[in-house]
Parts: structure tokens; sequence; C-alpha cells
């Protein structure tokens, strides 16, 4: 299989990462997983144990929370497979280390400092120059329920659809997951 950019959206436990990693080893060639989550506490370390075991000895974890456009353009190699999971802990990275001691009139400012725009613009340069390898980008649509109650978390929803619509734009595939079934969109 060649280069092929391919992004898995959808709700907290709807099958994204099952998905895309079963679409994943359908291609040869060497494998990464970009984890993009913290091991901030128990719950989280154990939680990221488990999915390794589940990968298994074939996939090789690469444990970054900020600067993924390089891990890929460094992976970038022939028939290389990539799996990105998540797109939305990668944002929530940004933004909490940015934010954390932010008062709510800083929150933008804060935002703007942080790069959101230039990481997002770098990540979706480096997607559209892949040349060898193909990557799977599991994300979350978090504007599908209730307006979240205070203005960080608006914000965040906000940034985050931002970032899914750009990322869409590059893909070659995009599926949407619902209950475990993926619904190809594009």
């Amino acid at each position: 299989m060649g280069r092929e950019v391919v992004l898995i959206t959808g709700g907290a436990r709807s099958g994204k990462s099952t998905f895309a990693l079963s679409l994943a080893e359908k291609n040869g060639g060497r494998k990464y997983f970009l984890a993009t989550a913290e091991p901030s506490d128990d719950e989280m370390r154990e939680r990221i144990r488990r999915h390794r075991d589940e990968r298994g000895d074939a996939w090789e974890t690469i444990e970054e929370t900020t600067d993924i456009a390089k891990v890929i353009r460094e992976a970038d190699a022939e028939g290389s497979v990539i799996v990105v999971d998540c797109i939305t802990v990668w944002l929530s990275n940004i933004v909490l280390n940015a934010c954390s001691s932010a008062t709510d009139e800083d929150i933008l400012i804060e935002m703007e400092k942080t790069g959101i725009e230039r990481r997002v613009s770098e990540l979706v340069e480096t997607l559209s120059n892949l040349k060898r390898s193909s990557v799977y980008i599991v994300t979350n649509e978090v504007g599908m329920g209730i307006v979240p109650g205070n203005r960080l978390a608006r914000l965040f929803r906000d940034v985050a659809g931002k970032v899914n619509q750009r990322l869409a734009e590059v893909a070659d595939r995009v599926f949407l997951m619902v209950s475990g079934i993926p619904v190809r969109i594009k």
C-alpha cells in the first residue's frame, strides 16, 4: 500500500483506536504507534500499559505529547505505518500546559502563545508532504454534545472542531465511528 492519510473520528469509546489499528495492520512495513497521552496517574499508566500489551511487539510505541509533526516526518520511510492516537489529547496537552496558570481573561492570549495554529499548520504540512508512509489519525468529535459550561472548555471544543476540519481536508479517507461501526464520510 502507498502513502495515505486516514482520519478516524467519533465519540469516546466508539472504537476509533481499534479501527485505526485494524486498518494499519493491513499494511506491511515498520509500524509506529504515536501516543500523545501523558501517564499522569496510576489509572492512566495502567491504561497505557494495557494498550501497549494489546498491540504487541509488532508495534514500536513513540510517546510524544506535543511535537507530533516532527515524529511523523522522522518516521516517514518506505512502507512505514504510523497511528497517531490522539489529536484531541495532543491539543489538550498544549492548551493545558499553557493555560494552567492563566486567569479567565488571559486564556485566549495564552492559547495564542502556545502556538496551536503554528503546530496545526506544521502537522497539516507534514501530512500533505508525506512521501512514503501511511498515517492513521485518531481524533474525537467533542462538539456533538451539550455546550460546555466554562470558557476554556468551549474554547477547546471550538479549537478541536477547527483542527478536525483541517485534518479532514488533507486526509485521503475519513471515517466516523459510531458504536464500533465505521461510517466512511470521505
